[in-house]
C-alpha cells in the first residue's frame, strides 16, 4: 500500500466512521473499483484507534467521568455485599448505598446493556460481514438503507428522554442496531443515532450515546482481530503509511463527529440520505456491470 493509498483510505475512515454514511461500505467499495490489494488487519485496526482517539477527545470529560463513576459503583456493589452479610449473619442494621445514583452511572449500565447484543451479533456474523464485505452489491443494497433510516431520522420528532428516562430496554434495541450495522454499507452512526432518536432521546443525547457506544464495539473488535495480526509481515515503509493513515483518520474524524453535532440538532440528514441512495445505486449498478 502507497502513502498516497494510506492517507486516502484514513480520509475515508474518518468521514465515513462519523457521518451518517458507512465507513466499511466506503472502504470495501474503494478498495473493490480501485483493485488495491488487501492492506492486513493491522491497517484496519490503526484506522480503528484513530478515530477512537477522536471520540475520546471530543467527548473526554464524559468519558472519564464516565471511568470513575464505574469503578465508584463497583466499590458501592461491594459495600452492599458486605452490609448483606453483616445485617443477615452479623444482625446489624447497615444502610444500603444505591449504585445507580447519577445520570454517568446510569450512562455506563446503558453501555454495558447495549453492548452485550452487538458484541454476540459481531461475532456470530463475523464470517458473512468479511464475505460480503467482497460484493460490490452488499455495501450498495445496505447504503441505500441507510438512506432510509437518514430520512427517517430527519422525520422523528425531537424527543425528551434524558439518561435517567432512558430504559434499559432502549439501550439493548440500540446495541442490536449497532450489531447489525457491522454490514459494510450500513452506517454504524446513521443506524444508532436513528434508533436512539425513535426511541425518544434528545438529539445531543443520541449523538454522545451513538459515538460513545462505538469504544466498546471498537475495542471488541480490536481484540478479536489482533490475535492475527504477522507483524513480522510488514515491512517499515508499510508500518509508516499505515501509522499515517491513523493519524489522518483521527484528525478528520474529529472534525466530522463536531460536524454531526450540528447535523443532528438541525435535522439536516437529506443531503447525507441523497448522497447513500446515489453512491447505493451506484454501487448496484457497478455489481450488475462487472458481472
Amino acid at each position: 500500500m502507497s502513502l498516497l493509498q494510506a492517507i486516502l483510505m484514513g480520509i475515508i475512515q474518518g468521514v465515513t466512521e462519523f457521518l451518517p454514511v458507512s465507513s466499511s461500505g466506503h472502504l470495501a467499495i474503494f478498495k473493490a473499483l480501485f483493485q488495491i490489494e488487501e492492506p492486513g488487519l493491522l491497517f484496519d485496526v490503526l484506522l480503528h484507534v484513530g478515530t477512537l482517539f477522536a471520540v475520546f477527545i471530543v467527548y473526554f470529560k464524559d468519558i472519564l467521568k464516565m471511568i470513575t463513576e464505574f469503578f465508584c459503583m463497583i466499590g458501592d456493589c461491594f459495600h452492599n455485599m458486605t452490609c448483606f452479610f453483616k445485617n443477615h449473619f452479623g444482625k446489624e442494621n447497615e444502610p444500603y448505598l444505591r449504585v445507580v445514583s447519577n445520570s454517568y452511572r446510569k450512562f455506563d449500565l446503558l453501555v454495558i446493556v447495549a453492548t452485550i447484543p452487538t458484541g454476540i451479533i459481531g461475532i456470530v456474523d463475523s464470517d458473512f460481514v468479511e464475505m460480503a464485505s467482497e460484493l460490490l452489491i452488499i455495501p450498495g443494497i445496505c447504503l441505500i438503507l441507510t438512506g432510509i433510516l437518514l430520512l427517517v431520522a430527519d422525520h422523528t420528532k425531537e424527543g425528551e428522554k434524558t439518561p435517567k428516562l432512558v430504559t434499559y430496554s432502549n439501550a439493548f434495541i440500540i446495541g442490536i442496531c449497532q450489531g447489525i450495522a457491522t454490514l459494510p454499507g450500513l452506517s454504524r452512526s446513521g443506524t444508532t443515532i436513528t434508533a436512539c432518536l425513535v426511541s425518544g432521546f434528545k438529539r445531543p443525547l443520541a449523538v454522545k450515546f451513538s459515538f460513545i457506544l462505538s469504544i466498546p464495539a471498537i475495542l471488541g473488535s480490536l481484540v478479536f482481530e489482533i490475535k492475527d495480526i504477522n507483524v513480522s509481515l510488514i515491512t517499515s515503509t508499510e508500518l509508516v503509511n499505515y501509522v499515517v493513515g491513523m493519524v489522518v483518520a483521527g484528525v478528520v474524524g474529529y472534525i466530522c463527529i463536531k460536524t454531526m453535532l450540528l447535523v443532528v440538532r438541525k435535522k439536516k440528514f437529506l443531503g447525507f440520505a441523497i448522497y447513500c441512495f446515489i453512491i447505493g445505486a451506484i454501487s448496484v449498478g457497478t455489481y450488475f456491470y462487472m458481472a
